[in-house]
């Protein structure tokens, strides 16, 4: 019996993994490109190795800055230039978007939004090919779900090694 038991949840926990790939690969593949300026922090982390810290303009827009307290996780609506770049429109109210209007999940960890990460993770030694960072590169689900897919400059080019650029 106890095998039984020990087979079935290790295939619950695979098809739960499994399911959960599916999901971010279809996102990929699928999903809106939309661009959030950024604002970098700190660009390096000792402990976990060549990182930039991310804040992102919208979250600034949405929620101020400063000390605040916001309630819980949700939904703004962001409207998208021609160029894909979002700006803050409003809290999600459950109506219909216009078509230019995207919806972005958010999180609140820490008293602070967090829209997919707050941190872009590179090889060590790449900072250089970072610097110029202006945009967040997300794709977006028709529900919001977000995945950093990398970061462009202020010319909206994509930026990394040159055989990482073609990624995506």
């Amino acid at each position: 019996m106890r095998r039984i038991i020990v087979l079935v949840g290790a295939a619950l926990v695979l098809g739960a993994v499994n399911f959960s790939i599916w999901q971010k690969e279809n996102l990929l593949a699928n999903g809106r490109v939309v661009l959030l300026e950024l604002a970098p922090v700190d660009p390096r982390s000792l402990m976990q190795g060549d990182y930039m810290a991310l804040r992102f303009r919208v979250a600034d827009n949405a929620f101020g800055r400063g000390d605040r307290k916001i309630v819980g996780d949700g939904r703004i609506i962001v409207s998208v230039d021609d160029k894909n770049v979002a700006s803050f429109k409003r809290f999600d109210d459950n109506t219909a978007l216009a078509a230019n209007e995207v919806r972005m999940r958010y999180r609140i960890r820490d008293d602070r939004p967090k829209f997919a990460t707050n941190a872009f993770f590179f090889q060590e030694g790449h900072a250089k090919f970072y610097e110029r960072a202006r945009y967040g590169e997300f794709r977006v689900s028709e529900k919001g779900e977000l995945l950093l897919t990398g970061l462009r400059g202020e010319k909206f080019e994509r930026l990394g090694p040159e055989d990482d650029k073609t990624k995506i």
